[in-house]
């Protein structure tokens, strides 16, 4: 984490009233809420998982059994019944 010195960043007015509340101590400010991203968003994780579970569905739904699909995917057998059936 990097820190930044309020007085570089907020207006001086700010800084005094901050001062009232939380004086020579560390502060936390975090993201509002609507800057947050779900996991694996900015990776491609997600999109990959996502992917790969539509492939596992569409095997499924093509015959394949799951045993054959935990080697294929080496995932557990608890693992591929929860995203065959999910919905």
């Amino acid at each position: 984490m990097n820190y930044v010195k309020a007085d570089d960043v907020l207006p001086e007015e700010l800084v005094y009233e901050i001062q009232k509340y939380v004086q020579g101590r560390t502060l936390y400010i975090p993201k509002p809420k609507a800057a947050y991203k779900k996991w694996g968003a900015c990776s491609g994780a997600r999109a990959y998982i996502n992917e790969r579970n539509c492939l596992i569905k569409a095997d499924f739904s093509n015959g394949e059994t799951i045993e054959k699909l935990t080697n294929k995917y080496y995932l557990s057998e608890d693992t591929i019944k929860k995203i065959i059936y999910s919905r």
